[in-house]
């Protein structure tokens, strides 16, 4: 019944999918399917107190992805808890250690930045190589900026680079910015203003404000026509 619910659920008919994870009682992965449906009003009306009871019963169960989104709820303070980031931080390196992506690019974010843990940017870059290796294209973004900061790893631009293309490669607003200014430099690669212009102009397109602020300002003086 799990998969065929699930398929329910992967068609869009989500009161099928709902009814049927209702009747799994018992089953972490129906538990945390139905957790998620009623955190965005999916078959039924949005209920994140009840998003919070079934993620809670999942976690119970360490099911992975009941373990990522409780620490979503804890993060942002939803479904009745408080905003507790060391809550989240232990949630999120419990489902990082059953391999789910977001789980990993959270995780590492937050030892980069020190929320709900001490600061470490050794943790951060293998969470977030673990992250990229499943190809999340945020964590190929934030590892090239520890490759080419040296920040938790030996400094080396041709690994920033490698990172930044990955991510650019994925339409990231944010990689094609840095990937352009490592064009820019010469960081990683011959120095090319050219295409260091051309990523700038695809990131400002994808709405990155800082490239937008750079191709206006080109613009105003005359540099470049569009």
């Amino acid at each position: 019944m799990i998969q065929e619910a699930h398929n329910a659920y992967n068609s869009g008919n989500f009161e099928k999918a709902f009814e049927l994870y209702s009747k799994l009682p018992d089953n972490p992965d129906a538990l945390t399917s139905l957790g998620f449906m009623y955190q965005n009003a999916q078959g039924c009306d949005k209920d994140e107190a009840k998003a919070l009871e079934l993620y809670t019963k999942g976690a119970e169960a360490k099911q992975p992805y009941a373990l990522f989104n409780l620490g979503v709820l804890y993060m942002n303070g939803l479904g009745g808890v408080q905003h507790d980031q060391f809550k989240a931080h232990e949630l999120f390196l419990e489902a990082a250690i059953k391999e789910v992506p977001q789980a990993m690019y959270e995780v590492a974010l937050m030892f980069e930045r020190g929320l709900g843990c001490i600061q470490n940017y050794s943790e951060a870059a293998f969470w977030y190589e673990e992250a990229a290796k499943r190809g999340h294209l945020e964590a190929f973004n934030n590892l090239g900026v520890l490759y080419k900061e040296g920040h938790g790893v030996v400094q080396n631009e041709a690994k920033a680079f490698i990172c930044f293309s990955r991510a650019a490669e994925g339409e990231l607003a944010q990689g094609l910015y840095n990937l352009g200014q490592l064009y820019d430099q010469g960081f990683g690669c011959e120095q090319d203003h050219d295409k260091a212009l051309d990523y700038c102009r695809k990131a400002a397109y994808k709405g990155h404000e800082k490239a937008k602020a750079i191709i206006k300002g080109l613009q105003e003086d005359g540099k470049i026509v569009f």
